[in-house]
């Protein structure tokens, strides 16, 4: 876990959920951005991925693991007093959204960047049902995740970091692929469980990688009583690395400041 405090008073506390295959690294911009905005940021790497360890990448045991993991990021948010808003991407979004499902916290807002809640490209039948058996004798067993940096944003800067990145993870176990997609089947089965919070989902338009209709199904009906949609036309997954990734932030930030103004905070 790391921290980045905010240029001058903080506003507020954003608790940063990476996606599948990455690392904090990665966030390098956006933590600036929040940070140079006026917003404390507390982000890790999730188990199994970035420098969390070299010896079972893309693989974890149970997806709980991330729960509480990121329990852990927002309880040292809670100690700067301030509100606390939950940001996640991909995979991360999918991991907050299970954690909203199963925890009380203490956040003023969540943020869904292309939350993970169906896959474009599922792999063929035969392979998803070998899958379960492979769970129970080979659980380890990893793969090639068939995600290329290509798939993941038009920015050809991010591309080239990422082609060189020796903490990208290329290969997921069989327990990672079983677990992500019950987790998945979990995020719309237990839909009237999650807890009652502003929510902002931010949808790519063109994302080769998250189902862009499982996401809106799930949105519709997602049970909050406030709650806002967009999509981006013509992104592809990774919104907050496109080239357009300003206006992304800015809508984010938007968000944020007015869910400030409704609990009593002045945003200058």
């Amino acid at each position: 876990m790391w921290k980045w405090e905010a240029d001058g008073e903080a506003k507020a506390v954003i608790v940063m959920v990476h996606g599948a295959m990455e690392h904090h690294r990665r966030y390098g911009w956006l933590i600036e951005m929040w940070r140079t905005s006026g917003f404390h940021v507390i982000m890790g790497d999730l188990p199994g991925q970035g420098m969390t360890t070299r010896a079972h990448r893309g693989h974890i045991d149970s997806f709980d693991e991330y729960l509480t993991e990121v329990r852990d990021w927002i309880e040292a948010a809670y100690t700067y007093g301030l509100p606390v808003f939950l940001l996640g991407h991909s995979m991360g979004g999918l991991i907050s959204i299970r954690l909203l499902q199963e925890e009380k916290l203490t956040i003023a807002g969540v943020i869904l960047s292309s939350p993970c809640l169906g896959l474009v490209h599922e792999p063929p039948k035969f392979i998803n049902f070998l899958s379960y058996g492979l769970n129970l004798v080979f659980p380890s067993l990893r793969m090639k995740s068939g995600i290329t940096v290509k798939m993941a944003t038009r920015n050809k800067e991010v591309q080239e970091f990422d082609l060189n990145d020796t903490l990208y993870v290329t290969k997921v176990s069989v327990r990672w692929y079983r677990e992500l997609q019950d987790a998945m089947k979990a995020a719309f089965h237990e839909l009237g469980q999650i807890q009652d919070v502003p929510a902002l989902v931010m949808q790519a338009g063109d994302d080769l990688i998250v189902n862009k209709k499982a996401v809106r199904s799930w949105f519709n009906q997602a049970p909050l009583s406030e709650k806002r949609f967009k999509e981006w036309p013509d992104f592809y997954h990774e919104i907050f690395n496109e080239p357009e990734r300003d206006k992304v932030f800015e809508y984010a930030r938007d968000f944020v400041h007015g869910q400030l103004r409704e609990i009593g905070y002045v945003i200058d």
